[in-house]
């Protein structure tokens, strides 16, 4: 019997590996252009005489381009390599997903990993889920990659997240489409958040790594975490931020606030920063990083 079930597990896992390597293969039209090349071996060459005249079609991906190079592995057949097969697309490049578009130079879309990097300067928009809310905007000078297998993009090279009043600036941002959630990572250095404030003074919260629903307007932030609120600076290990309460935890071994102004501090294993009123106080009751709320897909 055990036999039989880890047979059917590898059968399950082998279809389904099978299944995702299907949704990778990549079809290009060229309703307003022409197609040349070696029509059994490749590399196919797709051209149109206007931006967006070449469409590509992977998996939940759509890439618009004026010309497009299909090439398989040196030695196979257009036909035999499908599944391992390299498409670059040039020429004002965009592309679309759901409510997402982005724009870039090329675009290169290997079909074993079912990613499609956009080289930059890129930027990417998403259009809001409901009225009311904001768009959200990253710009990347190196790539946007998008996955096909999912709804995930990561961005790399001075990035910059923006979103109603809510800025991120990190060397990779890590995002979630449908929950609209963004990882910021800058490997050896650190991330910026910033909230600017109508009345001006903006929020700043600087970290190691910070973690955000970008439209909840929440923020998970860890490794020598300060948030600097005009002249009120608190630091800790990690911080717990909702914008729609207007209070940030901060929790540290201890977590330490100070006044510039007034020259007080205020230490202590939690503090509540209210940065609604400007001000800092004992959190007294038992506190956990709400880590599962911020978790990613994968990573």
């Amino acid at each position: 019997m055990r036999v039989r079930a880890s047979k059917l597990w590898v059968f399950g896992i082998l279809a389904g590996l099978a299944l995702a390597a299907a949704g990778r293969i990549i079809v290009i039209e060229y309703p307003n252009g022409t197609r040349s090349g070696n029509l059994r071996y490749g590399p196919w060459v797709y051209t149109a005489n206007e931006p967006g005249g070449i469409l590509g079609r992977v998996g939940n991906l759509e890439i618009l381009a004026k010309k497009a190079v299909l090439e398989a592995p040196k030695g196979k057949s257009m036909q035999a390599a499908k599944g391992e097969r390299t498409a670059t697309f040039e020429g004002e490049v965009v592309v679309r997903r759901g409510r997402i578009e982005a724009r870039g130079k090329k675009l290169v879309y290997q079909e074993a990993t079912g990613i499609g990097k956009l080289f930059g300067p890129a930027v990417m928009v998403q259009r809001p889920a409901k009225e009311g809310e904001d768009p959200v905007r990253v710009e990347a000078e190196g790539f946007l990659a998008f996955d096909v297998d999912d709804d995930t993009s990561e961005s790399e090279g001075r990035v910059r997240l923006e979103s109603g009043p809510q800025q991120g600036f990190a060397e990779r941002v890590y995002y979630e489409e449908e929950r609209a959630l963004a990882i910021f990572n800058t490997p050896g250095g650190r991330v910026r958040l910033v909230r600017h404030r109508k009345e001006g003074g903006d929020l700043v919260i600087e970290a190691e790594e910070a973690r955000m629903l970008v439209r909840e307007k929440k923020l998970l932030a860890r490794g020598g975490v300060v948030l600097t609120d005009g002249d009120l600076v608190t630091r800790g290990d990690a911080l717990y931020y909702d914008d729609e309460k207007g209070e940030a935890i901060v929790v540290g071994k201890p977590a330490v606030s100070e006044d510039r102004k007034r020259g007080r501090k205020l230490s202590a294993g939690t503090l509540l920063h209210d940065v609604e009123k400007h001000r800092v106080r004992l959190y007294g009751k038992p506190f956990s990083l709400p880590e599962a709320e911020f978790a990613a897909q994968k990573r």
